[in-house]
């Protein structure tokens, strides 16, 4: 496995809290070729578009969506939290989806 550093472990956790950074990572030359940096980021991406259609079709359906986005929000800083303590974060189904099509 590849060096995890501070500033890997950092990375990893802010693309979880705020998608966008995600991005960041993925542009970055020196960011996109730290793997644990990159397999954060996108795993962190793809959840967050996964999340977006489920709040949109929940949302849809019952016209307020409160307790399923605190749900989830924990989550996701739980996951953040994972990934700032070094751990390979594993979303169920995503992560191997995205192994899978080779992004990671």
């Amino acid at each position: 496995m590849d060096d995890i550093n501070d500033k890997d472990r950092l990375w990893a956790a802010l693309a979880w809290i705020f998608w966008p950074i995600a991005i960041v990572i993925l542009l970055v030359e020196d960011m996109k070729t730290r793997p644990f940096q990159k397999y954060h980021a996108v795993n962190s991406l793809a959840f967050a578009a996964v999340f977006t259609v489920f709040v949109v079709i929940i949302s849809a359906i019952t016209f307020g969506i409160g307790t399923c986005l605190v749900v989830l929000g924990l989550i996701v800083f739980y996951w953040a939290y994972l990934a700032y303590q070094g751990q390979w974060v594993s979303v169920p189904f995503l992560t191997d989806f995205v192994k899978k099509q080779g992004w990671v």
